[in-house]
Order: structure tokens, then sequence, then C-alpha cells
């Protein structure tokens, strides 16, 4: 998989500079067990996850574990990629009465298929509060690729709108489906805001596609999620368009989520100032 996202545009010098650097982080890395002690202090956790249509590292398909995974990261809020089958009717793969119950998390409504979970694989779910707009886009690019644009009113009557986005493959379409989420902020009112989900860009810096998006989200923010045997690329994101409302964002990286799905999930903990 890892071959197959570079491939689609070249590989870059920085790469092998990155895959060293991880290498010798990797015996620092916090491994989280499923009794792990809470994150920081916060006034809510927001996660993604890249469920990879629940087929792990070891090419077995296994929902129960992916929901499992999901417990373990125990979020109020989280965006779901891939979580439906990719052609037809995009059957929804997990089983959300399950999650309600056992997580409490609740999946937006959407007024699409009732077989399916999300759009374009995008699902969101959430633990307490309100729905107040939802709204599907497209996003442009040569892959069909979407992102669900939710406006929540959380608890304590806090409002947070959330982008939960899956961006394409190719660096050219990244640049176009960024560019579009920045109309859609400006044009949407002054709410704070997050960009989550897996925006498949590894690079850094000035060759980065997320770069258009410094008008509204600081993209600096990036810890390593994929592959998840050995995270290596930053291609799950969580950004604010408030600079003070990420408090810390880290990777969820237990022995379970290893082999669920090729990407670690990640969480940020966010503070209302």
């Amino acid at each position: 998989m890892i071959e197959e996202k570079l491939q689609a545009e070249g590989l870059s010098e920085s790469l092998p500079k990155r895959i060293l650097a991880s290498l010798r982080q990797s015996r620092q890395r916090r491994i989280i067990s499923p009794a792990a002690v809470a994150g920081p202090v916060c006034d809510l956790t927001v996660a993604s996850y890249n469920v990879h249509k629940c087929v792990g590292r070891d090419r077995r398909f296994d929902p129960g574990r992916t929901a499992e995974v999901i417990r373990e990261i125990d979020a109020d809020v989280i965006a779901l990629q891939e979580a439906d089958t990719r052609f037809g009717e995009r059957t929804g793969l997990l089983d959300l009465g399950w999650l309600e119950r056992e997580t409490g998390l609740t999946r937006v409504p959407l007024s699409v298929s009732e077989r399916a979970h999300g759009f374009h694989g995008n699902t969101l779910l959430f633990r307490e509060g309100l729905v107040r707009d939802l709204n599907t886009v497209r996003l442009p690019g040569l892959e069909p690729r979407g992102a669900l644009v939710a406006e929540l009113e959380l608890k304590d009557s806090r409002e947070l709108r959330i982008i939960a986005a899956h961006f394409g493959l190719l660096r050219h379409s990244r640049r176009q489906q960024a560019n579009h989420i920045l109309d859609i902020v400006r044009n949407g009112g002054e709410y704070p805001t997050l960009l989550v989900g897996d925006l498949n860009e590894w690079r850094l810096g000035k060759g980065s596609a997320l770069r258009a998006l410094a008008p509204v989200f600081d993209a600096s923010v990036a810890v390593p999620s994929f592959p998840a045997g050995l995270p290596v690329l930053a291609l799950d994101r969580i950004l604010s368009n408030r600079p003070d409302l990420i408090r810390s964002v880290e990777v969820h990286d237990s022995p379970l989520a290893r082999v669920a799905s090729d990407h670690l999930p990640i969480k940020a903990f966010l503070h209302f100032s």
C-alpha cells in the first residue's frame, strides 16, 4: 500500500531521511495498551482513523477487531475513512449498534443509502451533542473523493465544525481538494473548525500540497501514522483554524491497532479557551 501511494506521484529525496528518523525513534515510541491512562486533561478528544475497510495487515477482514480499536481510542468525536465497501451501494462494514452500546458513539445521520455508513467511505461518530447542520461535499480530482461538513453543538453548548475528509493519491488533486476545503470554511461562518482525516500527504514544508491550507489551517503539526507496523508518514491529520484550540496530537499505537488496519489512528486533545 505504501508503494501504491508513493508511486502515484514519484519518490522525493526527503523520504529516506524520514524513514531513518522514524527508525531511530521507534525504540522510544510509546505503545498504548487498552488499559492505558487517559491523555492530557482537555475539553474534547477528536480522532481520525482510516479503517482500511476493516482489513488488517494480516489481510483478514475483521470488523469486530476494528470496533475494538475504536473503543480503545475513547474519543468524543471520531472521523472514519474507508468505512464502507468501495463499489456498488457502498455497504457499511461496522456494527454501529455495537459501537453505540459499547462506546456511546452515534453516527452523524446522512441522507444516503440505508446500507452505507457514510459518504465516499467517510463516517463521523460523536458521543454527546446535537447536529446543527450537515452537508456532503464532492471533492475535485481524478478519483471520486468526498467530505462531510458537520456543525455540532457539544456539551456546555460549545459549537464545533468538523470537516471529515479523505484526500486523493495525486498531489495535483490534493491541492484542488485543499482549496475546495478553504472555500467551504471561508463561506461557512466563524466557527471553530477542524479538518480531520486521511489527507494522503506525507510531504512537509514547501513540497506539501497542504501548504494551500495555510491561510486558514496550521498544517505543521504532524505525527507519523502510516504504515501501521512502523509509522513513517504523517498521512492522517487533525488541523484547526484556531491556533489555541488543539492542545496536543498523538498517535494511538496499541498492539491491536498495529494489525487492524494499515493506518494507525491519531487523536487530538482540544481546549476551548
